[in-house]
């Protein structure tokens, strides 16, 4: 489904000492949520829990985020630095293959990245900043946001083809397939298959991959 975010990147710049030290808090403290809110759901685990699976106390998660909230903005921003596009761009944008070979390549990327643990643990989490934005306004326009800039990777890599549907919203639809296909096969795996994403993504993206 999706990778996991990149614990390195935005690391580049020289920090002082007591800025890596924060950064080092914070990073724990995100690692720690998001193991627990996959597992327990973010309403489930409390800052206490986290702040204690990161070996911290509660004052360290105060003292960086403003409240489970920002903790969770924090976590989806996170991944929104680590994770430009889905897995599925780079072979959307390699014209030197024909549309089909393309598509069984995309196919056999998501029958691997299903058979990671990993993945399910992702799922969870996905599915729990969902219900949160659904359910926390203020924060429902952030996690849109994040949803957004991946449907954009997507239709960058579309020509416009003879559909009638513009890239823009066949991005949408693959989006659509890429997670409602993922959370059927992990709570269903022997009758839905992973191996449908890659002829569900040919055909519904069809004459824009050429």
């Amino acid at each position: 489904m999706i990778s996991g975010p990149d614990r390195s990147a935005g690391n580049e710049e020289v920090r002082t000492p007591r800025q890596e030290r924060r950064a080092q808090t914070r990073a724990a403290l995100l690692d720690a949520a998001e193991r627990l809110w996959a597992e327990r759901g973010i309403r489930g685990a409390s800052l206490d829990e986290i702040a204690g699976q990161a070996g911290l106390t509660k004052g360290a998660v105060y003292s960086n985020f403003a409240g489970k909230s920002d903790l969770v903005l924090a976590l989806l921003e996170r991944y929104t630095q680590a994770e430009p596009g889905l897995g599925t761009c780079p072979a959307l944008r390699d014209s030197e293959r024909s549309p089909d070979e393309r598509s069984a390549d995309i196919g056999r990327h998501y029958v691997e990245r299903m058979s990671d643990e990993e993945t399910r643990m992702r799922a969870l989490l996905l599915v729990e900043l969902w219900l949160f934005g659904m359910r926390d306004f203020s924060a429902g326009w952030r996690i849109a946001d994040w949803y957004h800039a991946r449907r954009e990777e997507i239709a960058a890599g579309l020509s416009t083809g003879s559909s009638e549907i513009s890239p823009e919203d066949r991005a949408s639809l693959a989006m659509a397939i890429e997670f409602g296909l993922a959370l059927q096969h992990l709570l269903d795996p022997d009758r839905v298959p992973a191996e449908l994403y890659g002829p569900g993504v040919g055909l519904l993206l069809g004459s824009s991959l050429e």
